[in-house]
């Protein structure tokens, strides 16, 4: 995440939502993926961090289906939202914004709006990021690699974007670009497989070791 969009020393008198602190070195984050084109996303603010979330989003997810909400919006962003399923609502912020969304992004240049986001979204049990705050994160948005059917997302429980990007890139580098074609051959023969489920997956672990077996050969 960036600091373009949010100052955190101004953000020093509020005091941070309960819970977020005292969490260890270990990362306590649980991964998920889901399922945009079944959710509906918000993204208040318009500009350059705004620009990059929705790029992130649509990356990932293009059938996803967002909402931005903004005074105003840069030309990119506009070209952008073109490229996807995606309004845009040139007002300031208003909680009205947030019927009917599931997941929102705030990312404008006013700590105070977003802040406010974030409390309004609590209160409605929508889940919330705050740009470049982990405090006001209910999730982040990490770095991901995807090949096909293979997705893989990393984080780095909020401390280090930069880290994150790199590991990507590793990892774009070293899963080879025919690793989707693995898993549809495994969901076929998967489908042939008799037995139960656990019968299913301890053939499917057998034929796999197979596989890392011969590679490391």
């Amino acid at each position: 995440m960036r600091k373009e969009d949010v100052n955190i020393s101004d953000m020093s008198e509020q005091v941070p939502p309960s819970g977020v602190r005292g969490l260890g070195e270990r990362n306590n984050l649980y991964p998920i993926f889901i399922k945009l084109n079944n959710l509906k996303a918000l993204i208040v603010g318009g500009g350059k961090v705004a620009e990059e979330k929705l790029s992130f989003i649509l990356k990932s997810s293009p059938d996803a289906h967002i909402t931005m909400v903004s005074p105003m919006f840069k030309e990119e962003t506009l070209e952008l939202a073109k490229k996807g399923d995606v309004t845009l609502i040139k007002k300031r912020y208003n909680k009205k914004f947030l019927k009917g969304k599931h997941i929102v992004i705030a990312t404008t240049n006013v700590p105070k709006v977003n802040v406010k986001v974030y409390h309004n979204c609590r209160k409605r049990n929508i889940l919330v990021n705050v740009a470049d705050n982990p405090p006001y994160c209910d999730f982040y948005m990490g770095g991901i690699v995807t090949k096909g059917n293979v997705k893989v997302a990393i984080s780095t429980n909020g401390k280090s974007p930069t880290t994150a990007k790199r590991l990507r890139q590793f990892f774009e580098d070293v899963i080879p670009e025919n690793v989707d074609d693995l898993v549809k051959n495994l969901n076929k023969y998967r489908k042939t497989i008799k037995g139960d489920f656990e019968e299913k997956v301890e053939t499917l672990n057998e034929f796999t070791k197979g596989l890392i077996a011969k590679k490391e050969s």
